[in-house]
């Protein structure tokens, strides 16, 4: 993962590590699956849910997690009873086909095909075939927004069934009663962590005019110690971006946001080194719906943005096309509770006092509006991998019709 991928050595086995979590977590989950009984109201009559594999989930990854998303999708999509076809991102094919040999022997190992879980490499010619293809049951699509709307137009012309994990543009949120501490190291790790490279790395960052110049300064502070490097040295806690376009986006984006009235704090050049290395950049003095804040940018930029109300800056959270990812560092019992319910964040990922990356397998992980709204790992996103059947039988001798008909 670091040498192809180029994260860093401990984010590259913590990766490792998440599918191997995902598969603890199926194999429990495999022993829990199952419909309810209900109440029917005609005598001597049951009425159930049955849920059955889908068939065959195609799988296409992104670069930026090459073996987690996969371990998400493969390990549910298996416990539900399904084959599995997975397409890497052509830019990590190494990573894809070690993955896929070592689920093989496992497979193999325990008396069942290897080609269970089948892989296949290429290009958006593959990707666009496997979304073509009627024996496709489920799609699931990790990428861009761009794409995965080519992709669910795709499906839904033969009217598959896709699941959609696309950009996020998230915000965390600094009231004037946050504890710093927290603050500090959430809003570096979330910015900064993978280069900026995950879906719900945190790209806007809004400060309460009261701590705005305090959280600015302590953060480019921050900055200034953050050890980059070869991410095979395990000192390194930031390495390179994924490739040169990823590199000619990042200037692009400095260039925007400073036509567009912004300050560079810290950051904005590409490092003279060999490998495509920026500096994590921190941006100031836009304001929130300036076009570049509201563009993903694949990258480590943060824009730094003031509020003064709560009522506004929950807006401003929710403006943006995307909705994965969000966090508020707060200390006030009334505010958390009114982020988290319908006037809140519009985020699939709601936190407080974390930051926006980071999530556990245990909740199920997804996001709205642009983001696609599927959902991968826990809770019961399984049911996306498997179809519903509501079942009635009846085990009496006489025929009564729902609703009280009578038909004689």
């Amino acid at each position: 993962v670091s040498l192809e991928m180029g994260k860093i050595f401990v984010e590259g086995v913590g990766e490792v590590q998440e599918y191997v979590d995902v598969c603890d977590y199926a194999v429990g989950l495999s022993r829990m699956i199952g419909g309810p009984i209900l109440p029917s109201e005609r005598p001597g009559h049951a009425l159930i849910e049955q849920w059955n594999p889908v068939g065959l989930v195609g799988i296409i990854t992104a670069f930026n997690f090459p073996v987690a998303v996969y371990g998400w999708n493969s390990a549910i999509a298996m416990i539900c009873g399904n084959a599995c076809l997975w397409k890497g991102a052509p830019t990590t094919s190494l990573i894809s086909v070690a993955v896929t040999k070592i689920i093989a022997k496992v497979l193999e190992d325990n008396k069942v095909p290897g080609a269970i879980c089948s892989l296949v490499c290429g290009g958006a010619d593959i990707g666009t075939a496997m979304a073509r293809d009627e024996r496709m049951d489920l799609l699931s699509f990790t990428g861009s927004t761009k794409v995965g709307k080519q992709v669910a137009l795709l499906v839904q012309e033969r009217f598959g069934r896709s699941l959609l994990e696309l950009g996020g543009n998230n915000a965390i949120i600094v009231f004037e009663d946050a504890d710093l501490n927290l603050v500090i190291p959430s809003a570096l790790f979330a910015a900064v962590g993978t280069a900026g490279q995950r879906c719900t790395t945190a790209r806007r960052l809004f400060l309460h005019e009261s701590v705005h110049d305090e959280v600015v300064t302590k953060l480019a502070k921050a900055y200034a110690q953050v050890r980059i490097g070869d991410p095979w040295d395990s000192d390194t806690l930031y390495g390179p971006l994924h490739t040169k376009e990823a590199v000619k986006m990042f200037l692009d984006a400095v260039e925007q946001a400073k036509q567009q009235g912004g300050s560079v704090v810290c950051g904005g050049k590409v490092i003279n080194r060999p490998g495509n290395y920026v500096e994590p950049t921190i941006v100031t003095g836009l304001p929130h719906d300036a076009p570049i804040v509201h563009t993903e940018t694949f990258a480590p930029i943060l824009y730094v943005l003031k509020f003064k109300e709560e009522e506004e800056v929950f807006a401003w959270n929710n403006e943006v096309k995307q909705g994965l990812s969000s966090s508020i560092f707060t200390k006030d019992l009334g505010r958390i509770f009114r982020w988290l319910g319908p006037r809140g964040s519009d985020c699939g990922i709601v936190n407080v006092n974390i930051p926006t990356s980071g999530a556990e397998i245990g909740g199920a992980f997804g996001g709205e509006k642009h983001t696609g709204g599927g959902r991968e790992s826990g809770s019961d996103s399984w049911k996306l991998y498997m179809r519903r059947s509501t079942c009635t039988i009846n085990y009496s001798k006489d025929l009564p019709l729902a609703q009280g008909i009578k038909f004689q």
